[in-house]
C-alpha cells in the first residue's frame, strides 16, 4: 500500500505544481483531508528519487527544484563543503580575535559550522561525508565540490597533519581510501564527487614561496588572507603582528602562482573611523598592490572571549551605530568592481555571543533593499550571478575589463546581460610582465587563467541539459583568453586547475605539467 508521502507526491505531479505557494497549499489540504501531519519537502524528495529510480514516475525537474531545500547552496554552480581543522595553537595575539578553549582560533563553539565539526570530532573524512549526505538529502547535486578548509591559520599546522587532512577529505569524496595523496587526487579526476576547487585560509605573514608550492601539491586553488585593514597603525594597535608590506607580498606571490585571492576585511576595528574604512576599500581597488578577487567583510563585533572586550568595557572602544555601519557598507558596495565577489558580509556568530556590535543576521538583504530604494545596486559578482533567472542568456554579450594588479595586467572576461546586471560566466586572465621571474618553474613565461566559472544551478556531470553550465560559455571564454594571450605575445597558457576538473582541460588540449594544466598556443595572423 502506498505511503502518505507517495500519495501526496503523485498528486503534486498530476497537478503540475510549479510554485512554492501552490505547493504549500496542496500539502496543507492533503494533511487536513487525511488528518495527518505536514509531510516535509525532504520526505517528498526522498520518495521522488526512490520512485524515479524504480521507473514508477517520470522526471519532473520543476517539482524537484521546488522540493529542494536551501536552493541557493548550489545555485553558484558548485556544492560548497566546509570542513574545520582541529583546535590548534595560533601565533597571533589579535585583540579582536575570540579565543575559546578546545576550539579552533577565532571560532566559537556555537557557530553552525563549528557545531557540525564538533559532532564529528573534527574528523575530515566524516565532515565531508556528512555534508555531502546532507546536501543530497535536500535535493542538491554534489558532483562538483568546492572544499573549503576553515579553522584559523592553516600554515601553522604541521605538514604531516595538512597532508593527512586533505587526503582524508579526498578519500571521503572518492568513497575509497588511497595509499597517498597523489593516488587520491588521481582517483578524484573520475570520481562521482569531484573536488573542483580547494580553499585554505592563513595570515599574510605566513605566506612564502615554499608554502604556496606546498598548497599547490595539496590541490589548493584559492587562499583567504586575514588582511583586516591596510593601515600599519591600525594593524599595530590591534596587535595583528604584521603590516601592509606582508599583505602586499603575500598577494603578489599568490597571484604569481595563479591562486584566487580573497581578503578578510574588518571595518570598525579599534583606531578606525567610517571615513578611514571607506578609504581602505577604495584603495583596495585603486592600488595595484592589492586588487583582491573576493572579499569577506566582517564588521568588528565584541565577544567575551576577545581582548577587545576589556577595551570596550573600559570605554576605550566603541562600535559604530547600526546607522553608521549600514551607511558605510552601502558606500563600500557601491565602489566594489564587477570583477570582485563579496562572499560574505558578516561572520556567522550567533547574536547571543555578541556583546557589542552588529547583530543583524540578514545584513546583505537589508543593504540590497536600501540600495534598491536609492535606485542603485551592488555590482559585485555575487549580486549579479544568474542563478535560475536564465532570461536573456541567448543574447548574452562578452565584456572585458582590464586592470593592473601585482606586477601584471589582469583581464576579467564575462558573459553578461547587455546592462551587465546578470553575469552568466566569467574568466580571470593574468598576463605577467615579460621580465618577471616566476618562482613556479612550470609556469614561467605563461599567461595564466586563474579562474573560470559558469553560474546557474549545479548540473550533474553526465546530465545533458540546457542549463547555463552546459551551453559552452566556458569554452568560449577559454578561446577568448587564449586569443588575448596570443595577441600579447604569449606562446603558453597555464590554468590553475582544481583536481576534479583536470579532465575538462585535457579535452581542450591542455596537459598536466607539475600541478598545472598547460597548453602551447601560437598566434596566427
Amino acid at each position: 500500500m502506498p505511503s502518505q508521502a507517495e500519495l501526496l507526491l503523485k498528486k503534486l505531479i498530476s497537478l503540475k505544481i510549479k510554485n512554492p505557494n501552490r505547493l504549500n497549499k496542496t500539502k496543507r489540504n492533503f494533511a487536513s483531508q487525511n488528518k495527518s501531519g505536514m509531510i516535509s519537502n525532504a520526505q517528498l524528495l526522498g520518495v521522488y528519487k526512490k520512485l524515479l529510480k524504480q521507473n514508477k514516475i517520470k522526471p519532473d525537474q520543476a517539482l524537484e527544484n521546488l522540493l529542494q531545500k536551501r536552493k541557493i547552496r548550489t545555485l553558484s554552480g558548485v556544492a560548497p563543503v566546509a570542513v574545520l581543522t582541529k583546535p590548534y595553537a595560533c601565533p597571533g595575539k589579535c585583540a579582536f580575535c575570540p579565543t575559546e578553549k578546545q576550539m579552533p582560533k577565532s571560532y566559537l563553539s556555537n557557530e553552525p559550522a563549528v557545531m557540525r565539526a564538533i559532532l564529528t570530532k573534527f574528523d575530515p573524512h566524516t565532515q565531508v561525508s556528512v555534508r555531502i549526505r546532507a546536501l543530497e538529502e535536500n535535493g542538491h547535486a554534489t558532483d562538483k565540490i568546492e572544499l573549503i578548509i576553515m579553522g584559523g591559520t592553516w600554515s601553522c599546522f604541521p605538514r604531516q597533519y595538512q597532508n593527512w587532512f586533505v587526503k582524508r577529505c579526498f578519500d571521503s569524496a572518492n568513497k575509497r581510501t588511497a595509499k597517498n595523496l597523489d593516488q587520491a587526487h588521481k582517483w578524484n579526476e573520475k570520481a562521482k564527487h569531484r573536488i573542483v576547487a580547494l580553499t585554505v585560509e592563513t595570515r599574510p605573514d605566513y605566506v612564502d614561496k615554499k608554502e604556496i608550492a606546498y598548497w599547490r601539491k595539496l590541490g589548493a586553488t584559492k587562499v583567504e588572507l586575514g588582511v583586516q585593514a591596510i593601515d600599519d597603525k591600525i594593524l599595530k594597535k590591534n596587535q595583528r603582528g604584521h603590516g601592509v608590506k606582508e599583505i602586499e607580498k603575500a598577494t603578489l606571490l599568490c597571484k604569481q602562482a595563479g591562486l584566487k585571492v580573497a581578503y578578510h576585511m574588518m571595518p570598525n576595528l579599534p583606531g578606525a573611523t567610517p571615513a578611514k574604512d571607506l578609504q581602505f576599500f577604495k584603495k583596495l581597488f585603486s592600488d595595484k598592490r592589492f586588487q583582491p578577487d573576493l572579499l569577506k567583510i566582517y564588521p568588528t563585533v565584541v565577544t567575551r572571549e576577545a581582548k577587545i572586550f576589556n577595551w570596550w568595557r573600559a570605554g576605550k572602544y566603541k562600535p559604530y551605530s547600526q546607522k553608521q555601519l549600514i551607511n558605510l557598507l552601502k558606500k563600500i558596495k557601491k565602489i566594489v568592481p564587477e570583477y570582485v565577489r563579496i562572499i560574505r558580509l558578516i561572520r556567522d556568530i550567533p547574536a547571543e555571543s555578541i556583546v557589542a556590535g552588529n547583530k543583524v543576521s540578514n545584513l546583505r538583504e537589508l543593504l540590497q533593499e536600501e540600495l534598491k530604494q536609492e535606485n542603485t545596486c551592488c555590482r559585485c559578482i555575487r549580486c549579479r550571478e544568474v542563478r535560475e533567472d536564465l532570461a536573456g542568456i541567448k543574447s548574452a554579450k562578452l565584456f572585458l575589463t582590464k586592470y593592473k594588479a601585482s606586477n601584471a595586467t589582469e583581464f576579467f572576461l564575462q558573459f553578461a546581460s547587455s546592462d551587465r546586471k546578470k553575469v552568466f560566466a566569467f574568466l580571470r586572465l593574468r598576463l605577467p610582465n615579460k621580465n618577471e621571474q616566476n618562482f613556479v618553474p612550470e609556469i614561467q613565461n605563461c599567461a595564466m587563467i586563474r579562474e573560470i566559472h559558469t553560474y546557474g544551478r549545479l548540473v550533474p556531470l553526465k546530465k545533458t541539459t540546457k542549463a547555463v553550465q552546459h551551453i559552452g560559455l566556458g569554452k568560449k571564454l577559454m578561446q577568448q583568453a587564449e586569443n588575448l594571450a596570443k595577441k600579447n605575445g604569449y606562446t603558453k597558457m597555464a590554468v590553475i586547475s582544481g583536481i576534479g576538473v583536470r579532465g575538462y582541460y585535457k579535452k581542450l588540449g591542455y596537459k598536466q605539467i607539475g600541478t598545472y594544466m598547460v597548453k602551447n598556443i601560437k598566434y596566427k595572423k
